[in-house]
């Protein structure tokens, strides 16, 4: 199982991006995926997952600003973050939770100024 992610960069306060993370050897509509954010000095946190169902679920944080969206054609997972802040500054990862393991991408930074 593979997973790329992208979509990440910088931007100004108020501003928005989209994330990708197009996943291989793994159904994304079958798995649990999940958006997570490492800011600089800080722990890796949970910041947006969607269930098998297509039920969403958000960090208080992102809540009303970040939503998560998947789409079984392209096997891919977006993040649109809308409304971004400085403290949004991070890598931000994707994961899919499969019955065998969990998996992770390789991380896009993305960068909010003020």
């Amino acid at each position: 199982v593979q997973l790329q992610a992208s979509g990440g960069g910088l931007v100004q306060a108020g501003g928005s991006l989209r994330l990708s993370c197009e996943a291989s050897g793994s159904r994304v509509s079958m798995n649990p995926m999940y958006w997570y954010r490492q800011g600089p000095g800080k722990q890796r946190e949970l910041v947006a997952g969607i269930t098998v169902g297509g039920n969403p679920n958000y960090a208080d944080s992102v809540k009303g600003r970040f939503t998560i969206s998947s789409d079984s054609v392209k096997n891919t997972v977006y993040l649109e973050m809308n409304s971004l802040k400085p403290e949004d500054t991070a890598v931000y990862y994707c994961k899919i939770l499969t019955n065998l393991d969990a998996y992770w991408g390789q991380g896009t930074q993305v960068t909010v100024s003020s």
